[in-house]
């Protein structure tokens, strides 16, 4: 172990200690800059918006940063180009499987779909694992795994993590057995096939600085979403009454699941902006599987997403592969409505 990464393991040490004790007083320092600096009256619609506002902004973007850098050195051991090496010459069941795993640690942005479908496809990896990989990178968002995990506890961060790896393994495989491959634009298959690139070994010195550049590049761009969607939790916690919403997002209500997809996949957003939202919702009587609907659809059926993907999928297939994963959601948000 050099002294570079000594000096860095001393001073992540301090900083983790830090950060604890500044986490653990947050719910403190909220009320006490709320009722005695701000002087604001308790029990005020009000005064409850700005607690929840000043609680979760530093909560929530502490959370962000924390597991932003630990993923960003994660996924330094898992480029596009390893994956693509991994699910190489996977049976179709055990390559959706597979590639709904790889897909949560493998960097990936809308942006990133078109040339990684390209890559998966002319390297001979099935369309429907292919798509499983597609479905859950977005889906199974980090961000969201470790907010919701802070925010509801292990219970529902398992649910999500569990339910997402169901609808992207089991939508790829349906995907793959309707051989739907003639609706893959021509040129896709057209494209030449790269050659294996050598990847360069990484120190723990290069995996810590991918980690801190991710926390600039990520955390950086994301912060105002986590401030705006805290903002509109806040009003939600301030003024709707409480079990207001259970009336038409409740467990009761039929159509609350298929109603809150429609509304996701316009609401482009990521998860560091969404969750604060989900928060508010379920604390104003929302039923868990119709919120957990609405998450799902907002991170995972993006109409910017569907927009890139017809670059390389015919209009039918992109209808189908959203409908399928629609469903799927859909499935999930009645189950869960129904058990719990």
């Amino acid at each position: 172990m050099n002294n570079k990464l000594k000096k860095f393991l001393l001073i992540a040490a301090a900083g983790a200690c830090i950060w604890w004790v500044v986490y653990s007083h947050l719910a403190w320092f909220a009320k006490w800059l709320t009722y005695t600096v701000l002087h604001f009256e308790p029990g005020r619609h009000l005064s409850l918006a700005v607690e929840f506002f000043v609680f979760e902004v530093p909560k929530v973007l502490m959370l962000l940063v924390l597991v932003v850098f630990g993923v960003g050195i994660i996924r330094s051991f898992f480029t596009p180009q390893r994956t693509r090496q991994i699910l190489q010459g996977k049976s179709e069941f055990v390559g959706n499987i597979l590639a709904a795993l790889l897909g949560i640690v493998t960097p990936f942005c809308s942006c990133s779909a078109v040339p990684l479908f390209i890559g998966f496809v002319t390297t001979g990896i099935p369309l429907g694992v292919t798509l499983s990989f597609l479905i859950s990178a977005p889906m199974i968002n980090e961000i969201a795994l470790v907010l919701l995990f802070g925010l509801f506890g292990w219970k529902v961060a398992a649910l999500y993590v569990s339910t997402g790896l169901f609808i992207a393994i089991t939508s790829g495989w349906i995907l793959g057995k309707l051989h739907l491959e003639k609706h893959i634009e021509e040129w896709v298959f057209q494209t030449p096939v790269g050659q294996g690139i050598s990847e360069e070994k990484l120190t723990w010195e290069d995996r810590i600085r991918s980690g801190r550049d991710a926390v600039r590049d990520i955390a950086g761009k994301v912060w105002p979403y986590v401030v705006l969607g805290i903002a509109v939790g806040a009003g939600i916690h301030g003024y709707v009454p409480e079990n207001f919403l259970a009336s038409f997002m409740g467990k009761d209500v039929w159509w609350s699941v298929p109603l809150a997809v429609l509304l996701g996949v316009p609401m482009y957003s990521n998860a560091a902006g969404i969750i604060p939202i989900v928060q508010a919702l379920l604390n104003k009587g929302a039923a868990l599987g119709t919120v957990l609907a609405f998450m799902m659809a907002v991170i995972g059926l993006s109409l910017p997403e569907a927009i890139i993907l017809r670059k390389v999928l015919k209009w039918k297939l992109v209808f189908i592969f959203f409908g399928i994963v629609a469903v799927g959601i859909m499935a999930v948000g009645y189950l869960f409505n129904a058990v719990m």
